[in-house]
């Protein structure tokens, strides 16, 4: 064990005899004790335990098993890396499998050997450690383009890969995107992982009104105009061996476009009032929302100056379109308010993972974060619902899908359903023909069709 304190033992039982004989016999470990799945859940948000005993029948019906395993469930879904060891009875095999099944570190059966119990609560404390300390070291390895950004989505780990791709080279990156679907933190992740030392700097072009965005862009000498009283380099200038971020190019005026094309093209700038090219090496990222090509039809960008910025294109998929990306992000932007408002550890319930899957997210990634920090603000508990999302309520909004619905078996259930009923309604309900279709022999079909309690001659 590590000469620093491990956080304390958690020891959930409901017969209070055995557990003061459990915390006598494990009195080298500091630890806490509950003696339900209610004040278990308090205690172990409260201390954030690395390890629990408990016991699967718990009030308020001990002889069943159904109030441990929720228990269980539970603590594994605040916290995945929680090492549960449950105690189960002599005869109680299966269910100690199905908790080692569900997540489970191990089990032991009563009455047991303390020594052992002893024994394996400090490997489950060492393991613990090993694994943080093997998150910590990853989280200081990650990929640079991934660095700040947290997905699972296929198509946006491979525009990840892309950036990684790219980023050891020079070549102008375009990221085309909605507005908060990410592109500052892809941009910010192209920099990192390329080998310049200089900065990173980003300025919208949107944001700055078209008589001062040229000095800001390329800076200005003293007594260029009213109020130059200094010479002040630009944007351009200042992130020399860096990187140079133009965000929203779309709106970038027309007279600068002229100007930003000469500098790609030649990497020298001239400040306002002065006389002198100044040579500047810069990787340049630009990223907009607007359809460029459909603005070159309009004549309100240049097309030359398209087919500069455009020597690597990034489409980036809207939060909509991310497989799983809501709820993944959700998760993380709740633990990090939590941590900065000390509220200790703070959960979704089912209906606001719901309402969170089922919203379109108009505002993309910038809206999800700005609904999850409100909440973890002004919810009353440590539960935040649909409501303090400012979502719909599932079940008022009339949701497609249950969280229960996931289940594996469900939704193999769902598709063969699917599968059978069109195959007996392409073949007009013959057996011999919607079995060939299906890919299986006509007792299978039968057994399927038996089975899903689909009748041969239904109204399909």
């Amino acid at each position: 064990m590590n000469s620093a304190s491990p956080p304390p033992l958690l020891i959930v039982e409901d017969d209070l005899a055995l557990q003061k004989q459990i915390k006598w016999s494990l009195d080298r470990f500091e630890s806490i004790t509950a003696a339900d799945r209610e004040s278990a859940l308090v205690q172990f948000r409260r201390y954030q335990p690395a390890v629990v005993t408990m016991d699967l029948g718990l009030p308020p019906d001990p002889d069943a098993t159904s109030e441990g395993f929720a228990l269980l469930q539970q603590l594994l879904d605040i916290d995945p890396n929680v090492k549960v060891i449950v105690l189960t009875g002599q005869n109680d095999q299966a269910n100690a499998l199905r908790a080692v099944a569900l997540g489970a570190y191990d089990f032991f059966a009563k009455p047991f050997e303390p020594e052992l119990l002893g024994l394996t609560i400090d490997r489950a404390y060492r393991l613990a450690e090993l694994q943080a300390e093997n998150r910590r070291l990853q989280a200081l390895h990650q990929p640079d383009a991934l660095s700040g950004l947290v997905t699972r989505d296929p198509e946006m780990l491979r525009v990840c890969r892309l950036v990684e791709r790219v980023a050891a080279s020079d070549a102008t990156v375009l990221l085309l995107g909605e507005s908060g679907t990410g592109k500052e933190v892809l941009a910010q992740g192209l920099h990192q992982a390329s080998k310049r030392q200089g900065r990173f700097v980003a300025i919208n072009c949107a944001a700055i009104p078209e008589t001062l965005l040229e000095s800001e862009l390329f800076g200005y000498e003293r007594g260029a105009f009213t109020g130059a009283s200094k010479t002040t380099p630009g944007k351009i200038e200042t992130a020399n061996g860096g990187t140079l971020m133009l965000d929203e190019i779309g709106d970038l005026p027309h007279p600068l476009q002229a100007k930003l094309l000469r500098f790609l093209q030649e990497r020298k700038i001239e400040r306002l009032g002065g006389r002198q090219e100044i040579p500047v090496d810069v990787r340049v990222v630009c990223a907009t929302h607007q359809d460029l090509k459909a603005q070159i039809i309009a004549g309100r960008f240049r097309e030359d100056l398209y087919y500069r910025l455009a020597e690597i294109v990034v489409e980036i998929p809207a939060l909509r379109a991310r497989q799983g990306d809501a709820v993944l992000l959700a998760h993380a932007f709740l633990q990090r308010f939590a941590q900065d408002q000390r509220r200790g550890s703070m959960t979704f319930s089912d209906d606001a993972l719901q309402a969170i899957e089922q919203h379109g997210w108009p505002g993309n990634v910038r809206e999800l974060l700005n609904a999850v920090k409100r909440a973890s603000i002004m919810c009353d508990g440590g539960r935040i619902l649909a409501a303090d999302l400012g979502l719909p309520s599932p079940a008022a909004a009339g949701g497609k899908q249950e969280l229960n619905d996931l289940d594996l078996r469900t939704v193999r259930e769902s598709a063969e359903r699917h599968a059978v009923l069109m195959a007996l309604s392409r073949s007009n309900g013959n057996i011999a023909k919607a079995s060939e279709l299906l890919g299986v022999s006509r007792p299978t079909l039968y057994d399927l069709m038996n089975r899903l309690a689909i009748k041969q001659h239904a109204d399909l």
